[in-house]
């Protein structure tokens, strides 16, 4: 069982707080190229950029000032109650030292020291004013960004989606659909997501990181000095409990992706684990791997949890110096109370943005690792490009040739090798042979998925190579053993087949494919949604289905894969007549694993290891007692 089985967390996957710290991150190969080409996608947007970066500079700039100008009213509170704490302590002192009571009747008339409140709510409106003007700047920046982001990113996905239209059918063959739909959906929405937050949550960071220093060392110099001494000491701590928590955090992951792939098999082969009585051996494995997790995770969660309770114990040690410090400044008057106020919440302030600017960080790292991956499908090698003056077939015959045909999936590496063919209009062409003979690789190159390495084909004289390749495939219908529908109705997987087909096309083509009993026996009919895995019909209806769309694109050529495995006996017979149907006057290619269906075909080509070895009918290729002869005795003769 491996690991790769289980469910892969998108590139830069973040939770409510960020990446984890210690938690391993995804790095681009070539960071620099790669970074350089990402701006060039960013270089139409600079306006907007610019004016993304004033904003939040001005957003940021509106917020940091509040606490000094908080400390001001904080002063003028603090110099109110001081000054109505003198005057009581001054009569108290008269009447300790009995002063004659005219002076103490004078120190009481003279008027109580009162708080400044009109001052204080000036400075009230001030700050309330200030914060709606940053939270304003702050929504335009968002706002602005998010055009700024999705443009960037919808350019992207065209570009990924138009490379893709023009990729070789080699590109999807050697990968796996999951791998391609990550690149075009998880990396798509990591760099949207990069740029949308993380761009603008790093100028805002770095831009609050200067202006709290400025604002830190206008309050004092000395007490800036002793705010800084603690950073180096929390980022030793960060940097050792990282490393630490790190080989923890990548072990969590394996250990993750081998629970998630011992769960996936035995949840989709849970019938045969009931049926031999394994459930014992499924649940202690899962226990095993299920304990393995808890283990490493609890060590993970542990370390990586242990981080900020050391950093505030570190910040709190320098809260203490700062306060004492700032007392004995206040004490000397060379600085107000409110000012130390203003120290304390800027102190707070500057690490939020450092630890941000960490995080985010490692998130540019793992978006630009995404970026990579995309770039890589954009540098794929294209499809070799069609030519400008295009033959078309306006009324193909069917008539189809293989001339010294070479051909390999890599260049030295041939699989074919003078392959030879020539088929009359309308005529059967059955191919057999084992499994990776290269049947399919046969009617790849016809179809022109791939091109031939040496020799050519034609259909109606013409070099295939001299069409245009959705010109040649409208020639061509296929009736494939994995059929593929579509959610929708039943009507519209049908109409597929051709555009703007009338409904009188769509039922004569669903009769003609002994189709139309079927679909009138259902509750909405034609209507009939065919759900995403097409489970409410059965496989021999699927495959009615098809065949209903192969009549009604009406090609000249057939591409057929034996579509009766699967299915009972009655549904293989209308299966059969319907291709019998639709294969009439009809030049048809049909790859055969039941060798009885092809006994009445014009011409068997017999195929091994890439190469024609037999040809001929069925009598001569028996009559012969070959290769053919053997596959089809082990299939008949008992």
């Amino acid at each position: 069982m491996s690991e790769n089985r289980g469910v892969k967390r998108p590139a830069g996957h973040r939770g409510p707080m960020g990446p984890a710290m210690g938690m391993p991150v995804e790095k681009a190969k070539d960071f620099k190229g790669t970074v350089i080409r990402l701006i060039q996608y960013m270089k139409p947007q600079r306006s907007k950029f610019i004016a993304v970066f004033v904003l939040a500079i001005l957003s940021t700039v509106f917020n940091i000032v509040g606490p000094k100008i908080m400390g001001k009213a904080t002063t003028k509170l603090g110099e109110g109650i001081l000054a109505k704490y003198v005057h009581i302590l001054q009569i108290q002192a008269a009447i300790q030292k009995k002063m004659p009571s005219n002076v103490i009747a004078k120190l009481k008339s003279q008027p109580v020291p009162s708080i400044d409140y009109n001052y204080i709510g000036r400075i009230l409106i001030i700050l309330l004013g200030l914060y709606i003007i940053s939270a304003l700047f702050n929504f335009l920046m968002s706002y602005v960004m998010s055009s700024v982001s999705q443009e960037i990113v919808f350019k992207m996905r065209s570009e990924v989606k138009d490379k893709l239209d023009r990729l070789p059918l080699k590109y999807f063959d050697s990968r796996t659909h999951g791998e391609i739909l990550s690149r075009v959906t998880n990396d798509m929405d990591n760099i949207a997501t990069t740029l949308q937050q993380s761009l603008t949550q790093l100028i805002t960071s770095v831009v609050t990181i200067i202006g709290i220093l400025i604002m830190m060392l206008s309050i004092s110099p000395v007490m800036t000095l002793i705010a800084l001494v603690t950073l180096p000491a929390s980022g030793i701590i960060t940097s050792i409990i990282a490393k630490k928590s790190q080989k923890y955090f990548a072990q969590q992951q394996r250990i993750i992706g081998e629970l998630n792939g011992h769960v996936e098999e035995m949840y989709t082969g849970h019938k045969i684990v009931k049926a031999f009585g394994r459930e014992e051996d499924s649940i202690n494995k899962f226990k095993e791997i299920n304990e393995k997790l808890y283990s490493v995770g609890w060590k993970a969660q542990f370390m990586s949890g242990f981080i900020m309770p050391a950093l505030n114990f570190v910040n709190n040690v320098g809260y203490v110096l700062v306060c004492v410090v700032g007392g004995v400044f206040v004490a000397k008057r060379k600085i107000e109370i409110g000012d130390i106020q203003a120290f304390i919440q800027y102190m707070r302030q500057f690490t939020q943005p450092i630890v941000q600017t960490a995080n985010i960080a490692n998130i540019i790292q793992s978006t630009v690792a995404s970026a990579e991956r995309v770039f890589e499908v954009l540098d794929e090698e294209e499809e070799v490009p069609e030519k400008t003056d295009a033959k078309v077939i306006e009324s193909p015959f069917g008539e189809v040739n293989f001339e010294h045909v070479k051909f390999g999936y890599k260049d030295d590496d041939i699989l074919m090798k003078d392959i030879n063919i020539h088929v009359k209009p309308g005529q059967t062409i059955a191919i057999v042979g084992p499994t990776g003979a290269g049947k399919t690789t046969l009617v790849n190159l016809l179809m022109r998925f791939y091109d031939v390495k040496g020799g050519r084909i034609t259909i109606d004289g013409i070099d295939i190579r001299d069409m245009k390749r959705g010109d040649l495939r409208k020639i061509f219908g296929m009736v494939l053993q994995d059929t593929w529908l579509f959610n929708g109705t039943i009507r519209d997987n049908i109409a597929y087949g051709r555009e703007n087909a009338t409904e009188e096309e769509i039922i004569n083509a669903a009769k003609a494919a002994h189709a139309d009993h079927f679909i009138r026996t259902l509750p909405q009919g034609y209507n009939t949604i065919i759900n995403e895995e097409a489970s409410n019909i059965s496989q021999g209806q699927k495959q009615l289905l098809t065949i209903a769309r192969a009549f009604l694109a009406n090609p000249s050529i057939l591409i057929l894969d034996e579509a009766t495995s699967n299915v009972d006996t009655r549904t293989e017979v209308l299966i059969q007549k319907a291709m019998s149907n639709l294969m009439k006057g009809r030049t048809s290619f049909v790859i055969a694993h039941r060798l009885s269906t092809i006994r009445d075909a014009d011409l068997i080509l017999v195929m091994n290891h890439g190469t024609i070895i037999e040809q001929g009918t069925h009598k001569e290729l028996l009559d012969k007692g070959g290769f053919y002869a053997d596959l089809y005795n082990s299939q008949f003769v008992k």
